[in-house]
């Protein structure tokens, strides 16, 4: 029936060569893709105000000069890289690792239409607070009232 999602998809981004996809052949993934493309997902609180949307998320050791907020319409990217203070130790071993580090991101879907060209964002003490106006939806529509 044609390509799976996840063929189109790595197809589409060039990233199968002759090594791992030939045509007739069943499809494989390389053994390390998980570990190449491996990211963490950020948790968000959402809330409103009568004139905003406020996006908050905790992101503890982030690099503040490597957050990448992007707004498209009415879907919101968070992206960021967080590195563990133990990553220099050597011969390490955890008893319980619970903390991502490394490359993380979230992408929100907002449940309002919003004014994307006066976010702004704050990220403070390893918190992102991100402050997005909403758009006004007040357009009054004529009713044309037809009697048969």
């Amino acid at each position: 029936m044609g390509d799976s999602v996840l063929e189109m998809i790595i197809k589409q981004n060039n990233e199968v060569d002759s090594r791992v996809w030939k045509d007739g052949e069943d499809f494989r993934l390389p053994s390390n893709w998980q570990a190449e493309h491996q990211e963490g997902e950020l948790a968000v609180d959402v809330a409103q105000t009568e004139k905003e949307v406020i996006v908050v998320s905790t992101m503890a050791g982030a690099v503040g000069d490597k957050l990448e907020i992007y707004l498209h319409n009415d879907l919101l990217t968070i992206r960021g890289v967080r590195f563990s203070p133990l990553e220099k130790e050597k011969n390490l071993e955890h008893f319980h690792q619970e903390c991502y580090w490394g490359k993380f991101s979230r992408t929100i879907v907002l449940p309002v239409d919003v004014k994307g060209e006066m976010a702004r964002a704050e990220y403070r003490s390893g918190v992102l607070v991100v402050r997005i106006p909403k758009k006004k939806n007040e357009a009054k529509i004529p009713v044309i009232v037809v009697e048969e």
